[in-house]
Formats: structure tokens, sequence, C-alpha cells
């Protein structure tokens, strides 16, 4: 989804010349999203453009079934609904088409690691030569929310048992975490709220990956399947609510409200007091709430950029064109495999994240024409092949179809 969206706070003082500090999306839902060429449990080699058509087609005929909205969550998509039917002359560039969408999601990590590189490494000059102020201009509260993101779409993925798109989610966790655990040391970030962080941080990964090797309790997975919709749901409404603040009261009400709300959802699911269709869309809520808060970031940074137009001048365009870059190569294999959230998140971060910040940047007069017309032209044409490849590969003869059974499955 990854998660792949990236969270951007503004410079400290420009003596410091204090880079953003961005938490890492996904998908990035993103927002939301990269994944393997085939689940584990499939027993299935990986596609290459020589396996034999009516064999591939076997391997891909229900895998690739549309997943709706609230089937987001659901761990195999192999049991999905009605299978896509290719036509036989389709099947090399089927084939051919799952493969590069593989490879574009994987090298979404490289985009991404570049982009939290930079802002770790001044930290940590900074730590060193005792500047400890320089670091009280990233805002912890907005980094902590981006690690909770992150985690929760790490799960989402491996249960789901989407490889690649786990390497990406654990590289955004483990990114933020070094950011955050540099903040405490520079005292900008409570001691108790970083030690519930590193707590929730640790058990986190090792239950994903537990799950993951098939090594976990249901029971136990369950549970934290809770946590993080707890988490989620409680975090999405505070966050929302405190970016208008102080033109808002300042209130934690939103944030406890959920929080109610979101723990009666959780136990009626768990005592059968809902409808299938009810259990499901509890079960969706971790995964979508996560694409939801990496879909609000470009919306605060955006009003920051409104009221402070000077914060402009801490963000770097480079950060900007990467996060751009990471999240669109996510966009073609989200499509493909018509899974809704991550599209919708990766898209989100590519074009209001990315974009969105260049275009404010250009408006301000931070960057010059040439760059965002290159960037314009890159990202449309990008997603202009992407829905044009989709088409060409399923043999719809309009990129409308694709985005029909995206949305509402087949």
């Amino acid at each position: 989804m990854a998660n792949s969206l990236i969270l951007a706070a503004a410079a400290a003082a420009a003596a410091n010349k204090s880079l953003l500090a961005a938490p890492f999306p996904c998908y990035s839902l993103s927002p939301y999203p990269s994944c393997p060429r085939l689940h584990s449990h499939s027993f299935l080699p990986k596609p290459s453009v020589h396996v034999n058509a009516q064999y591939s087609l076997t391997s891909l005929h229900g895998r690739l079934s549309p997943v709706p909205a609230l089937d987001s969550d659901v761990p195999h998509p192999l049991n999905q609904g009605p299978s896509v039917k290719v036509k036989n002359d389709n099947s090399k560039r089927f084939e051919e088409w799952d493969f590069w969408t593989a490879k574009f999601s994987g090298g979404a990590n490289f985009p991404f690691l570049l982009l939290q590189m930079p802002q770790i490494i001044l930290n940590a000059n900074n730590l060193m030569s005792g500047n400890k102020t320089a670091l009280w201009a990233v805002p912890w509260l907005g980094m902590l929310t981006g690690l909770l993101g992150n985690l929760s779409l790490l799960s989402y993925f491996a249960k789901k048992r989407e490889t690649e798109a786990i390497v990406v989610q654990t590289l955004g966790v483990i990114s933020i975490y070094i950011v955050i655990a540099q903040l405490a040391m520079a005292e900008a970030m409570p001691l108790p709220y970083f030690v519930v962080t590193s707590v929730v941080v640790a058990a986190g990964l090792v239950l994903n990956f537990l799950n993951y090797f098939g090594m976990l309790n249901t029971g136990i997975w369950r549970f934290w399947e809770d946590f993080i919709t707890v988490c989620g749901l409680s975090a999405l409404p505070q966050v929302m609510w405190s970016t208008f603040v102080p033109y808002i009261p300042n209130s934690i009400l939103p944030g406890a409200m959920s929080f109610v709300a979101a723990v009666a959802a959780v136990i009626m699911a768990r005592t059968g007091k809902l409808s299938e269709k009810g259990v499901k869309f509890v079960g969706a809520i971790s995964g979508w709430t996560a694409t939801l808060l990496f879909m609000w970031m470009p919306v605060s940074q955006m009003w920051t950029n409104f009221l402070n137009p000077d914060n402009i001048k801490g963000l770097s365009a480079f950060s900007m064109l990467l996060a751009m870059i990471g999240n669109g190569l996510m966009i073609p294999r989200a499509l493909f495999i018509r899974d809704f959230m991550w599209f919708t998140g990766a898209t989100w971060a590519a074009l209001f994240y990315g974009y969105g910040n260049i275009l404010c940047m250009y408006y301000f007069n931070s960057i010059s024409g040439k760059f965002l017309l290159a960037a314009t032209a890159g990202l449309v044409s990008w997603i202009g092949m992407a829905l044009w490849r989709d088409t060409v590969v399923y043999g719809y003869s309009s990129p409308l179809r694709s985005l029909k059974e995206l949305v509402f499955g087949s």
C-alpha cells in the first residue's frame, strides 16, 4: 500500500540546516502498499516468461482475482471468488507483467532507503556534536503515528504472505524506530513513551515474522490484530483533529471516543455479536486505518505549508521526488493483483505527498519549472503506462474495466 507515505516535519533553525524527518510509508494505504510474485503457500514456481502457457494460467488462475475493499484483509487470495480468465494468447504478456510488477515493487526499497538515511545521519552528527536542540524540530508524535502505520501494514502483508511488501514495511519500521531512538537520546521524546514504543516494536516484529513462517499460535495473533486495530482506530481521529489545533480546541476527546468504539467493536466481533460482514469489516479496520493515517500525512503537511510558507524552505525537493518514485513503483503491482487498499495508499502518496509537495515548492519558488515539468511528465507517464499495460495483459478494451474490478471486484 509501502508502505511504500511520509510525514515531513519542518527544520528547526536555519543555522542547524536540519533536513525534514519523514516517516516512511508503504506502501509503502501504501496508502497505501510490494508484493511477491507468488504466495509461499502456493507451492508454485516464480513467474517466468519461459513457463508453459497452460501451466502459467493455472498457477495464476485464482490468485489474481479482484480483491473487494472489505476482503483486502483476507490472508489467502487464492481462495477468493471467481477466478480471472486470461486469454491464451495473452498468457506470455501476463507472465511478463507479473514478473516486472513484482520487480518494480521490490525496487521501491531503494528510494525509501535513500529517503531515510540523510535524516538519520544528520541526527547522529547533531547528537555527537552535542547539538540536541536540532532534534526537537522533529515531531516525535508524528513519527510515532507513522511507526504505528507501518506496523499495521506489516501485519496486513505478513498475514497475506506478501514477501516483498513485508521487506518494505520492515524497513519502514526499523528506519522510523532509529529516528525515534535518536529523539529519545536527545530528550525530545519522553523516556516512558520510548520504552513502551520499544516494547511494541520488538513484539510486533517478532509476532509478524513468527506468523509469516507459520510458527505463531492463532490466539496470540488474534490478540495482536485486535491491539493494532484499537491503536490505529484511536490514533486516526486524534491525528486528524490535532492537525487543525489551535483553530479548534485542543482535545483528546476524538481519540478517547474512537478508543471506546474500537474496543467495543473488537469485543463484539470476538464474541459473535456481529454478522459475518461486520466481522469482516472489523478485520479490515487495522489495514485501512493505517492507510488512512498515511493518506492524512500529506493533508497535514500541506496545511502546515499553508499556515507557515517559510517551512517550505525546510523541505527537500529530492526527498519529495524519492517519495513520489517509491510509492509510484508500487502502483502497477497493486493494480495488477487488484488490491484496492494498497492501490489507494500508494497512489495517494505518490500524487498528494510526493507530487503535491513538489507543486507547493514550485508555487513558493523553491524549485524551477523544469523540475516540476520533469516530475509531472514522469508521474503521468508511469501511471498511464501501468493502466495501459494492465489493460493489455488482461485482454480488456479499456483501463476503466481494470479500475472497476479494482474497486468493486469481479
